[in-house]
């Protein structure tokens, strides 16, 4: 399953979780979450992922799934938001706020909280500020439970954040360890924009050689992530059932 994802197959592998799904809440609620970063890489197949993730809804069963559905929720309309066709901000902001009213403080679901209320204060709200809070806290729950990937991510916009106030030096120490980590993890699909972002603190020189390799792997990958693809001049055009509604201010994911 994991190598699926990982290389953007996430057809295939919602595929192999459809009968388990039909039934099983946790199965279900992985599906959602699969298709959910499906729309996060394509900006598309949005009817997809919210039919997932109202299964998901309908058999979650206690409180830490409740929650758990409820932060897919939150996260799928930010993303609508953000690459979308329309502005879902009240309801990313309701369903992140029900989430944190169900998890007690040291949930293990808190992580993942804390950085998708993060997504949703520095890019729809534009609150720099807010957005590090929430960022700091997802870094340090994520290092705690050993949650590479979500760390790979939480580097990634800490080091955004910091470029953004002039801070290269820590700025290029994130991005340095978010590329790092997901050439460990295998995590394909999320190594191109690792190595743009690197490129933004680079020189010259290495920052043309890493843009060549995200630009290749890009393409290699059928044009995914959409928005990198964009900057980076290999987009092949709109996604199907959906349109980036806006250029991306920042780091997105």
């Amino acid at each position: 399953m994991w190598r699926l994802r990982s290389r953007g197959c996430w057809q295939e592998a919602a595929e192999l979780l459809r009968p388990a799904a039909e039934h099983d809440p946790a199965v279900a609620l992985a599906r959602a979450e699969l298709l959910i970063e499906q729309c996060l890489f394509t900006a598309s197949q949005w009817t997809q992922a919210e039919q997932a993730l109202r299964l998901a809804e309908a058999l979650a069963e206690g409180t830490e799934q409740r929650a758990a559905a409820a932060c897919a929720r939150g996260f799928l309309a930010y993303l609508a938001s953000v690459l979308g066709s329309r502005d879902r901000l009240d309801e990313a902001q309701a369903a992140l706020g029900r989430t944190s009213a169900l998890l007690p403080p040291d949930a293990p679901g808190r992580p993942l909280l804390d950085f998708r209320r993060g997504l949703v204060a520095e890019n729809l709200l534009r609150d720099r500020s807010a957005a590090w809070i929430a960022y700091r806290r997802a870094h340090e729950g994520a290092a705690e439970r050993g949650d590479e990937l979500l760390r790979s991510y939480t580097w990634r916009h800490l080091a955004a954040l910091a470029l953004a106030r002039g801070d290269r030096g820590n700025a290029r120490e994130g991005f340095d360890a978010s590329l790092r980590l997901r050439e460990q993890l295998g995590f394909t699909v999320g190594v191109a924009p690792a190595l743009a972002a690197l490129a933004e603190v680079s020189e010259p020189a290495e920052a043309a050689r890493l843009r060549a390799e995200a630009s290749r792997l890009v393409q290699a990958l059928g044009g995914v992530p959409v928005w990198l693809a964009r900057q980076l001049g290999r987009a092949p055009g709109p996604p199907p059932d959906g349109r980036i509604a806006r250029e991306p201010r920042g780091t997105i994911s």
